[in-house]
């Protein structure tokens, strides 16, 4: 993993380059555009700043580009060009991809066993199971909240989300740099 600092220099790059791109296209803008604007470049930064490693990173800059999206053309200018675009790193399978688990053809699938089940009595609900039941709610909504979170498995789901968490830090603390920095400029 790349350092914090790097990270942040990367993205700032990319982000001011998607910037002055969408600036040179259109002089007067809204408020409502120009928000539109900070906040498309600055996902799509962070994102192409983590140069395709990540699952996240790929779904955010598609989910952008898509067709049918409003944005698309936007985000293609903040991209650049095709020709401009650094390729994405192959990941190895296995490492941050979108993994499956691959099974075995002799071993069956845990539902396709039948078994015979001993009828108890009725008994409260038994805490294994609550917990269980909590913790797929809570995977569930850590899926809704990381791009391309959907397809992604446990294992790869917490390692996708830390290092989506750490680029998130670095984009927060890139634009509060230059917030107080445009303060003390303002200032002077």
């Amino acid at each position: 993993m790349r350092s914090p600092f790097s990270l942040k220099q990367e993205f700032l790059k990319k982000w001011i380059l998607g910037l002055q791109r969408c600036r040179s296209s259109k002089k007067n803008m809204s408020i409502f555009e120009r928000k539109k604007v900070i906040k498309l470049s600055a996902d799509v930064a962070v994102a192409s700043a983590r140069k395709g490693i990540t699952c996240w990173s790929r779904a955010l800059i598609a989910d952008a580009v898509k067709e049918g999206n409003a944005d698309k053309h936007l985000a293609e200018k903040i991209l650049g060009p095709a020709s401009e675009r650094q390729p994405t790193e192959k990941v190895p399978v296995g490492a941050m991809a979108y993994n499956k688990r691959i099974r075995s053809k002799k071993i069956p699938k845990r539902g396709s066993v039948i078994r015979r089940t001993i009828k108890c009595a009725p008994q409260a609900a038994r805490p294994s199971s609550i917990v269980k039941r909590l913790v797929g709610k809570r995977r569930q909504i850590l899926r809704s909240l990381i791009p391309g979170g959907e397809f992604m498995n446990g294992v790869s789901l917490i390692e996708e989300t830390l290092d989506y968490i750490i680029s998130l830090r670095a984009q927060v603390d890139v634009m509060r740099s230059l917030a107080s920095a445009s303060k003390l400029v303002n200032l002077n």
